[in-house]
């Protein structure tokens, strides 16, 4: 009960008297307005023409025109860092999230396991009297909790969240994506045929969510995190949108700088004698590590002059089909504000939009069709994304820009997304509007602020003491400073320190100035202790073309030991600067105990790669339990990824195929030689692998695929599997359908396995070869 009852009780409730206060939910304060928070994905500092950029967002200049700008607000260069900060009001380290969800390790600055004890703004809200609701990208799970069988006190409804309709990881395609709805996946709505798009999709379930509060008690307040997919890979968007910007990017990447830096200064975002960062600063891909070690040409930017017509025409097409994936988002996202202007509550809604770190370079300097090779640590090339230049954007693709557009959409700073020393990764927009309360300012606002300052500026404009208790966990002090003053007053101060660390990087910003360290994002250089450390006063030099390290030595000094400070004070060691595929590679705990065999059965929900069987590397062998009815039986037995790269063991044609997508570019097909009839049988694909391949280009492990039907060999190949993983934070594993979205392009119509039944499908990862099949597969299906 809240509180001691007040009531009369007797023997008879005829002569007792009630009291329902102790049984009632709290009530937020008479007036209190909503809340909305609107996190863009990788959306830089430039990109948008509120902050001077080429890519028209009327609804977000809707939002602006009612609110105030701030030109110096700051995120953490990575989306799980900066979102833990910015529902909790602690740093990214304090919150074990110095690195995505997905990339745990064992140490409690990144452990990915947010700690109860930070309690999330939804949480408190809640018990405050408002309704909760999160739609679109989560990413706060550790990758080991996303699956069904895992405890879900890491999920949204376990963080204060009533609702909840988006997906957990860090991405997903806008065409098929991996959707949750509350606490379980379900398939979407529609199809790409269908018209279907995950941006109007979550904007449907987000209005549907405010209905359906507001029909039953209308002076309840909501607090909605409202996270779209874009700008995030895929770049995903109809065709139609794409086109609204053709030409407009023909200028190419450096000139177009120029034109956004301009703009920025007639807004007020930047001063007049702001310069424009140069290419490749450090003089890259030129420049080595301390010891030799190459610099990642991951993090390049090739001159516009140095491309041949093709490459100009196709990077000018990544730019187009990402802009149009921002307008249509922000078109979408305005059908929620007109929702709360017709129904009245626009004004009283305090609505945060924010990017959560800079544009992203995850496409390396020559963009990618797939941007999961990145994972897989292997490189583009235009030659190979050149045949592919129409279907940018569309669901055939897995799309993302080069660097050098990424650099453009984050004017005037040097560098982009995974880079915390410098503003390219961690200087992003940010509005904030309330106009019951706060007037609109067309003066931006200097402060330096940061994400996780917003959590208390909420807290401060809701008249709001967050509980030193929360769902029975003493809280940790918040670490985040409120800015509401700033909201009326422009002159008052900014915060004076912030931390950063993740992905080997280290900087600190202090009262004006900034001291990083020169080590790129996932190099696997090491040998910290060689670091050099550059020094920047940020309050005249935002894009940090002045390094003073050799003329503020005392300082350099001063701000290198406050670094070590924050660093102890907020979990910042150890430093992880190992690669993606290192990462992406290492041991960490895994659902359920350690096996050599799995078992799926049909109609289950996905298996999240993360629990699941791994492949990697290894022998494996796949087993099918099938009762084909019809000699028309087709469809999927067993698939496991999707078109970014994935396996399949299916049903076409009368014949038993293996189809193996090798980062979604190089598909491999084993067919059997003979139909498949009518009856019992157990379906069977064995790889059996020699080692690492040989070719340079196609980096993973030979081997050979054998296909089996009962205990006949009626196939062989040889296939290279994937040197990492097929896409984390997409397609699962599932048995009797396709994953999300279409394994391979050969592989669309037997989306289900039709015309039969599957008993199970078991995968063993042994090692252990069998020769007498039939004997096997009776030991494993309990076959008399």
């Amino acid at each position: 009960m809240a509180r001691t009852h007040h009531g009369k009780i007797a023997v008879d409730i005829r002569d007792s008297v009630p009291d329902w206060a102790p049984y009632l939910p709290a009530q937020a304060p008479e007036g209190a307005p909503n809340v909305l928070i609107i996190a863009w994905d990788d959306v830089g500092y430039g990109s948008m023409d509120i902050f001077g950029g080429p890519i028209e967002a009327p609804t977000m200049r809707r939002i602006a025109d009612r609110g105030v700008k701030y030109s110096n607000f700051h995120t953490t260069a990575l989306c799980s860092p900066t979102r833990a900060s910015l529902l909790t009001g602690r740093n990214a380290t304090t919150n074990g999230m110095a690195t995505i969800a997905e990339f745990s390790s064992g140490f409690p600055g990144i452990s990915t396991h947010i700690p109860f004890e930070n309690g999330f703004v939804s949480e408190v809200l809640a018990e405050q009297g408002w309704n909760t609701y999160c739609v679109g990208k989560w990413h706060l799970t550790p990758g080991d909790e996303t699956n069904m069988s895992a405890v879900k006190a890491r999920w949204p409804l376990g963080r204060g969240f009533e609702r909840f309709y988006g997906f957990l990881g860090g991405e997903s395609s806008s065409w098929y994506p991996d959707l949750v709805y509350d606490n379980h996946p379900i398939d979407a709505p529609g199809t790409p045929e269908d018209g279907y798009h995950l941006s109007k999709d979550l904007v449907d379930k987000a209005i549907e969510f405010i209905r359906d509060a507001k029909v039953v008690d209308p002076d309840k307040p909501f607090f909605m995190y409202l996270a779209p997919q874009a700008g995030h890979a895929p770049h995903h968007v109809f065709t139609e949108w794409a086109d609204r910007y053709k030409g407009r990017f023909d200028q190419g990447y450096e000139a177009i700088r120029a034109e956004i830096l301009q703009r920025q200064k007639d807004l007020g975002l930047l001063p007049e004698g702001t310069e424009l960062s140069p290419i490749n600063p450090h003089g890259e891909p030129a420049t080595t590590g301390p010891d030799g070690q190459p610099w990642p040409l991951l993090d390049t930017v090739r001159p516009w002059d140095s491309l041949t017509a093709d490459e100009q025409r196709l990077f000018v097409r990544m730019a187009e089909v990402f802009a149009g994936y921002i307008s249509y988002t922000d078109d979408q996202l305005g059908r929620v504000i007109d929702l709360l202007e017709t129904t009245g509550e626009l004004d009283n809604t305090l609505i945060v939009v924010v990017s959560d770190n800079g544009a992203s370079g995850e496409g390396g300097p020559n963009g990618s069709f797939n941007e999961w090779r990145f994972f897989n640590g292997v490189p583009d090339t235009t030659e190979g994304t050149l045949p592919h230049l129409d279907e940018l954007g569309t669901p055939l693709s897995y799309n993302h820009y080069n660097t050098g557009w990424a650099w453009a959409f984050d004017t005037p700073f040097p560098y982009w997304k995974r880079w915390a020393g410098y503003e390219g990764g961690v200087a992003d927009m940010c509005v904030l509007s309330w106009p019951a309360r706060i007037d609109a300012s067309a003066e931006p606002r200097p402060q330096y602020v940061h994400a996780v300052d917003v959590v208390p500026t909420i807290y401060e404009l809701l008249g709001i003491t967050p509980p030193e208790v929360l769902k029975g966990y003493t809280q940790s002090p918040l670490e985040g400073e409120s800015f509401a003053s700033s909201l009326t007053d422009p002159a008052a101060p900014g915060k004076a320190v912030q931390f950063y660390a993740m992905l080997g990087q280290r900087s600190l910003y202090h009262e004006g100035w900034l001291v990083c360290s020169v080590h790129p994002p996932l190099s696997g250089w090491g040998h910290f202790d060689k670091d050099v450390w550059e020094l920047y006063h940020l309050a005249e030099d935002r894009a940090q073309l002045h390094n003073l390290a050799d003329a503020e030595p005392e300082r350099l000094e001063t701000l290198k030991s406050l670094w070590f400070y924050y660093a102890g004070r907020y979990h910042g060691l150890p430093l992880d600067d190992r690669s993606a595929l290192e990462q992406v590679l290492a041991e960490r705990p895994r659902p359920g105990k350690a096996r050599d065999r799995y078992v799926y059965y049909p109609d289950c929900a996905d298996v999240p790669e993360a629990a699941g069987v791994a492949i990697t590397g290894r022998s494996y062998t796949i087993v099918a339990g099938v009762h084909v009815d019809s000699a028309d039986a087709e469809g999927v037995l067993y698939a496991h990824g999707g078109l970014a790269g994935g396996h399949s063991l299916y049903v076409k044609d009368c014949r038993l195929r293996y189809a193996f997508n090798w980062v979604g570019t190089h598909l491999q097909t084993v067919v059997a030689d003979r139909d498949i009839t009518p009856g019992a049988h157990v379906c069977t694909a064995e790889f059996a692998v020699a080692g690492k391949n040989t070719d340079p280009a196609m980096p993973g492990f030979a081997g050979t695929l054998t296909l089996y039907v009962d205990d006949q060999q009626v196939a062989t190949g040889e296939i290279v599997t994937q040197p990492g993983v097929f896409c984390l934070v997409g397609d699962g594993i599932c048995v009797g359908r396709d994953s999300a979205s279409p394994v391979t392009p050969d592989y669309v119509s037997p989306f289900r396995f039709t015309g039969g039944t599957i008993d199970k499908v078991v995968v063993d990862v042994s090692g252990e070869r069998y020769v007498d099949h039939e004997a096997q597969v009776r030991a494993w299906f309990s076959i008399d």
